[in-house]
């Protein structure tokens, strides 16, 4: 295995479930940011892509911050895309075709409703907590996506993370302490701090199986290619498509 792969194989064990795959078996390690709107289309089309699957398959997250640097409380949009961008103007553009783009897989960005760009660190700590609760991260990572892009929600507020959270089997006491929880925090900033180190600057990531790196939002048709690859193919390790942004 290449030793950028390793790297990332090595950022936490598997479950009791989750020992080298069978040949006809998947498992998909996702690398995302839940602000990322990329990250979004790309889950809706891994969504997609999974349904073709016919043997046994999961899939767990890793937690990347497009924004490392982000005040806890987080700052406007209007404040982020123009220390992004210069002007929220030189951006509508983009925003426009990522909103063409997320409606061919049935997103309805709405920018208008977001008013404020969160630190994600905390639903990241969320997201973790449902890992060790054997709760389903990827729904819990399309409440939160849905909660930001669609209805414009402070998903880096404590009260929202607790309602979000909570409809996906989390009890609020536990969703609090994890998401102030310094080891909880230090977990997921080692988990983040390996996958910096493996070398991915851009999200989303697949990996598929401990093989192979999928970057960017491919369509289903490429994943699903990627899929046969990871789990039937021969030979070196490889990223199999260029990152998009």
């Amino acid at each position: 295995m290449s030793e950028l792969l390793s790297n990332l194989a090595r950022t936490r064990p598997r479950g009791p479930n989750q020992g080298l795959a069978p040949a006809a078996a998947l498992h998909v390690e996702v690398i995302a940011d839940l602000v990322c709107p990329f990250c979004y289309i790309g889950k809706r089309r891994l969504d997609q892509a999974m349904q073709a699957v016919q043997g046994p398959s999961d899939i767990s997250w890793y937690p990347y911050q497009l924004n490392r640097d982000m005040p806890d409380s987080g700052m406007s949009l209007h404040d982020y895309l123009s220390m992004r961008f210069g002007s929220p103007a030189n951006v509508e553009p983009i925003l426009e075709q990522l909103a063409a783009d997320a409606r061919r897989e049935d997103i309805d960005f709405r920018f208008d409703r977001i008013e404020h760009v969160p630190n994600t660190l905390r639903a990241h700590q969320l997201m973790y907590l449902a890992e060790t609760q054997r709760q389903n991260q990827s729904a819990l990572a399309e409440e939160l996506m849905t909660a930001f892009f669609r209805r414009g929600e402070d998903i880096g507020d404590p009260e929202i993370l607790v309602e979000l959270g909570g409809r996906h089997g989390l009890i609020p006491g536990d969703i609090e302490r994890t998401i102030e929880d310094e080891r909880a925090r230090q977990i997921v900033l080692s988990r983040e701090a390996q996958v910096r180190a493996s070398g991915i600057a851009g999200v989303p990531g697949f990996l598929l199986n401990r093989r192979l790196l999928v970057i960017g939002a491919q369509d289903k048709d490429a994943l699903v290619n990627a899929f046969d690859h990871a789990m039937f193919g021969e030979g070196n390790d490889a990223i199999v498509s260029p990152a998009l942004h």
